[in-house]
């Protein structure tokens, strides 16, 4: 926990920001995050949301400490964890529980993301809408309708169909 640093934002704060490395790795004790980035034509594109327990950052950018093209914001009032890359690396290299643990963590984050772009592949926008209320059913209580509409890859007006359909 040393190497840790407790910190708290509130809702709809800029926690990382585009064009710079991203400085941390959060672990969310509590409250919603998401990474989103601006497309080509200004309109904010969410890729992440997340929720406690997680882990959550641009993982590439941060661990090969390159500029992210990605925001963090906190949707919630949040409290987090935060870790530098230096201080990740002292713990991995001094505490074999905690290596071992990392592997654990970056071994579902890749999973997680692998099946995520299958099913954005595969699924229709309606059933990658019924998959979040079945596996993640607090996210519709705490997270505005745009950042998930973004989420699941359709427009709000969309997502607002597909919802209107369901409750018939």
């Amino acid at each position: 926990m040393s190497q840790f640093e407790l910190v708290q934002f509130p809702h709809s704060a800029i926690i990382e920001v585009e064009g710079k490395v991203p400085t941390y790795l959060y672990f969310i004790i509590s409250g919603y995050v998401r990474l989103f980035y601006f497309d080509e034509k200004g309109n904010e594109i969410t890729t992440h949301i997340n929720c406690p327990p997680g882990f959550i950052t641009s993982y590439f950018n941060f661990i090969n400490q390159k500029v992210s093209a990605e925001n963090l914001q906190s949707i919630t009032d949040c409290t987090l964890l935060r870790i530098s890359k230096a201080n990740l690396g002292f713990l991995l290299e001094h505490s074999a529980v905690f290596k071992n643990y990392s592997i654990m963590v970056f071994e579902q984050a890749l999973a997680y993301n692998e099946n995520r772009a299958k099913e954005m592949a595969t699924l229709s926008a309606e059933q990658r809408y019924l998959k979040l209320i079945k596996n993640y059913p607090d996210v519709l209580k705490n997270v505005p309708v745009q950042y998930i509409a973004s989420f699941l890859g359709m427009k709000p007006e969309s997502l607002s169909r597909i919802r209107k359909k369901i409750l018939q």
